[in-house]
């Protein structure tokens, strides 16, 4: 039963594959309309030939990893389930301690180890992928300094998030799931507080600002946001990448506005006041605070159908996936595997949401600025040094946008300027 499932999953996989192909790079074209062709939005006004060509491989290419990265992270935790992988992690861990937080690390530890063996060829080609189409600048060495600390990131993080999941599930079988939720209310909140002075700054050197005169121009523009800013960051990505960023993060007096280097050198000031007045959009409209609460929203939805959904396969197929009882460390792939389903599943509503929250962002921007003409160029070149296609196909918006399309934002720009 198990060979059978898994070799049902696998010829699954193939065909999908062979849908994505035929999808992605056979049936869509990225057309424009005639009444489209020759304007802002048309690619073929402000790139080249040669990045019109680029820019539809490389993303159709990473589109494709994307959605390959799915099935293939439920495949994993198949295998780790109907192989018996957890059941072995498990007695390794009751064997080597009888304290609960020694077998909690000890489970987490092989788990993560597994997924990190796993899932490192994929991730390798996404890395080499960036580095032929000229987006990475990053040596192999800093790219494998990058996934260790990711590694040892991530585990710690699952260890501790285990650590207090089990100790729930062993109290309260039935409503562990809620527990659960109230805890991470606060534990949501101290990882926003504490990810841009302690972990951003783990990957990379973060300072004040260098271009006072700039900066002066942003804080301007923060004031009469109404915005208590004091400091303006910039980070160190060229060493990376040669693609263009700005955000804004963390909460309370830990909130930060972080530029690229990147964009500081290929942007002019007025497109780099565009793209602040946009970020500052997000502190404005209290978005960080609004993603926060739907985060949680979901995540309570989440836990509730996995808690449900665990005691069912648990009890009916327990036996095939070799978890003894959901207490157990090696119940832990299901949970995951069950968590990564119903998030991939709920992602277009959570992008759409993101994309409305960017869309807000992007008004805010060319009112606050009304430089119509810098906005413009601000998405042409994003668009550029990202190699982004301007009109993605439906699946790939609907499941990997977080923001509007070029398409979609550079219209909005220009309406604005119709309608002034």
């Amino acid at each position: 039963m198990r060979k059978k499932i898994i070799l049902i999953f696998l010829t699954c996989y193939v065909l999908f594959i062979g849908f994505l192909y035929l999808y992605l790079f056979i049936w869509n074209t990225g057309a424009l309309s005639a009444d489209e062709i020759g304007t802002a939005v048309d690619p073929a006004t402000f790139l080249t030939g040669e990045e019109l060509v680029l820019s539809e491989q490389y993303s159709n290419i990473r589109n494709l990893l994307f959605f390959l990265g799915i099935p293939y992270e439920w495949l994993f935790y198949l295998l780790i389930l109907l192989l018996g992988i957890g059941k072995v992690f498990e007695k390794w861990a009751e064997s080597t301690s009888k304290r609960w937080l020694f077998k909690s690390a000890i489970f987490t530890f092989c788990l993560s180890f597994a997924s990190f063996l796993f899932f490192f060829p994929l991730g390798f080609v996404g890395y080499r992928l960036s580095k032929s189409y000229g987006l990475s600048n990053e040596t192999f060495h800093g790219w494998m300094r990058d996934q260790l600390i990711d590694f040892w990131i991530e585990w710690v993080f699952l260890f501790i998030i285990v650590t207090f999941l089990y100790w729930l599930i062993r109290k309260s079988e039935k409503r562990w799931w809620l527990y659960a939720w109230f805890l991470s209310i606060p534990f949501t909140v101290f990882m926003m507080f504490i990810q841009p002075v302690i972990i951003d700054p783990l990957y990379n050197d973060f300072y004040p600002l260098k271009d006072k005169a700039l900066e002066d121009k942003i804080l301007s523009l923060a004031a009469k946001a109404d915005i208590p800013a004091e400091h303006v960051y910039e980070v160190n990505m060229s060493e990376k990448t040669n693609t263009l960023n700005a955000y804004v993060t963390g909460i309370g007096s830990n909130s930060r506005i972080v530029l690229w280097d990147t964009t500081l050198t290929k942007l002019d000031d007025e497109e780099i006041l565009f793209i602040m007045a946009h970020e500052m959009a997000h502190y404005v409209e209290k978005h960080i605070y609004f993603g926060i609460a739907g985060t949680l929203l979901l995540l309570l939805a989440g836990l509730f159908i996995t808690a449900k959904l665990l005691d069912v396969l648990c009890d009916k197929y327990g036996g095939i996936l070799r978890i003894s009882d959901k207490t157990k460390l090696s119940s832990l792939p299901l949970i995951l595997l069950i968590l990564s389903v119903l998030s991939f599943a709920a992602s277009p509503i959570s992008n759409a949401v993101s994309r409305y929250q960017e869309e807000r962002a992007d008004r805010y921007a060319i009112e606050m600025t009304r430089d119509v003409d810098a906005g413009i160029s601000t998405f042409h070149e994003l668009t550029r040094a990202g190699l982004s296609q301007v009109n993605p196909p439906k699946l790939v918006k609907w499941f990997r946008y977080g923001h509007p399309t070029m398409k979609e934002r550079i219209e909005m720009i220009e309406t604005y300027e119709q309608n002034k």
